[in-house]
């Protein structure tokens, strides 16, 4: 009987992408974990309503949980740009055009959060 030699499958796995692998691909446990730690920085936002805390100590916290965010995805669109992007243009592909539009209308949304 043959033993089943594929690894096994973790929840931060790399997943296939009919677009193949993404920018943030290499980097996606690295990711995971940046955002789990955001999230416990919301996490800790609500529990300091709940406990009744001094107005501007939350609006602190909110600032570093908003800084944390945008760095976040300062981050990834920058993975975006040199990988997606980049990979799409330098091929010629006729999507390089349109990929060139979204990352420059994600921009636009983030300046504007």
């Amino acid at each position: 009987m043959a033993e089943n030699t594929a690894a096994a499958v973790t929840p931060t796995a790399i997943k296939e992408s009919p677009h193949g692998p993404h920018g943030y691909s290499p980097q996606r446990d690295a990711h995971i974990k940046r955002l789990r730690r955001i999230e416990g920085q919301i996490r800790g936002l609500q529990r300091m309503v709940e406990e009744d805390v001094y107005c501007i100590d939350i609006l602190t916290q909110v600032s570093a949980g908003t800084k944390a965010l945008q760095s976040f995805a300062l981050s990834l669109l920058e993975e975006h740009l040199r990988h997606c992007v980049a990979e799409a243009v330098t091929n010629g592909e006729p999507e390089g055009e349109d990929k060139v539009a979204e990352a420059t209308a994600a921009i636009a949304r983030l300046l504007r959060s």
